[in-house]
């Protein structure tokens, strides 16, 4: 009867609760215990095991650049991360209010390794997020259209909680490019979250989106709803 119960449980893909099961009869607890406290159990187990698999599932689907946590970031003066500020972002308010992030500073600073941090912090409170490098992010955009499937595509952007940009501004942008970029930024503005990553401040996006319209555009729907982090200091890499 035992094995039955174990072997039924993992049949009807109750993975925790089958975890769960096998703890109480290693421990030889599974008939000491009343049936509403071994229930208690088993179900508390099942939501662990579901919790912890789709977050697995978020992290793997959103391609971090780095496997990063936020307890692991440098707080350095000589960076210019203001802790409480990251503070604040570890709640993911800013998710919910559709606040945007921009993370700026020179190369090796530890901008993309922060985006990963915060992406990652996202998964862990449930957030759905997609990582990905700039200049990837359009051509995916182009071929998209090519293949007829840019509503799609873009309903799926605008539906994710984060939206991650890395590397941004490391080319100019062409026109096509530029209307993509204003139509992203457009779906979610004031209800879906965007972090950009680049080494340029914003005032100098202007050399990468040559229509002024549009990059202010995409700048008064940035600027003004985000929470700015500007990294300082020598390249991380070099001190490795």
């Amino acid at each position: 009867m035992v094995e039955q119960i174990e072997h039924k449980l993992r049949q009807m893909r109750l993975t925790g609760m089958a975890l769960g099961w096998q703890t109480l009869k290693e421990t030889k607890q599974a008939f000491d215990l009343s049936f509403s406290d071994g229930l208690e159990i088993l179900i508390q187990r099942e939501e662990e095991e579901r919790k912890n698999n789709r977050f697995n599932r978020m992290i793997k689907g959103a391609r971090f650049r780095y496997q990063a946590s936020l307890e692991e970031l440098n707080y350095d003066s000589s960076r210019g991360l203001n802790k409480s500020l990251i503070a604040s972002l570890s709640s993911c308010q800013y998710i919910e209010k559709g606040e945007s992030v921009l993370i700026t500073g020179a190369t090796g600073c530890g901008k993309s390794f922060l985006a990963s941090a915060l992406g990652h912090q996202a998964c862990l409170n449930g957030y759905s997020v997609i990582y990905s490098n700039s200049q990837k992010f359009m051509l995916r955009t182009k071929m998209a259209r090519t293949e007829g499937t840019l509503l799609k595509y873009f309903d799926k952007i605008a539906k994710t909680s984060l939206l991650i940009l890395d590397d941004f501004g490391l080319t100019r942008m062409d026109q096509q490019q530029q209307f993509d970029l204003m139509e992203v930024i457009e779906d979610r503005h004031g209800k879906k979250s965007t972090i950009i990553v680049s080494q340029l401040p914003p005032a100098s996006w202007f050399d990468v989106i040559s229509e002024t319209t549009i990059a202010d555009a995409i700048l008064d729907r940035l600027v003004h709803t985000s929470n700015i982090i500007e990294l300082k200091g020598d390249s991380l890499r070099k001190k490795r």
